[in-house]
């Protein structure tokens, strides 16, 4: 289930801080129940990213991959989406994703 999603123009720290602060607080996440498995980015890596989930009692995980818990269930809805039939092979804009 995809719990927090955000689509923008380009990759920050600052984006991902957004998206975690406000995912956290919509869902209501207890602090110390939650781990978020996360590639090894520079906006996932981000000393601001890692301040806000400490703060929100939220722990992080660089897996490795072909390891039990790396993102190999997002690999594999990301894959799923791209071969639906009515999948586009290109989006005029970011507004059209949303359409």
């Amino acid at each position: 289930m995809t719990i927090g999603w955000l689509l923008a123009e380009r990759e920050s720290a600052e984006l991902a801080e957004h998206l975690f602060t406000e995912t956290v607080a919509r869902h209501g996440v207890e602090p110390g129940s939650l781990t978020v498995h996360a590639d090894r980015g520079s906006a996932m890596r981000s000393e601001g990213l890692a301040q806000l989930l400490g703060s929100l009692g939220v722990g992080r995980s660089f897996s490795q991959p072909h390891v039990s818990d790396d993102d190999a269930f997002s690999e594999a809805q990301f894959k799923t989406l791209k071969y639906q039939p009515d999948y586009p092979e290109r989006f005029a804009s970011l507004c059209a994703i949303h359409a």
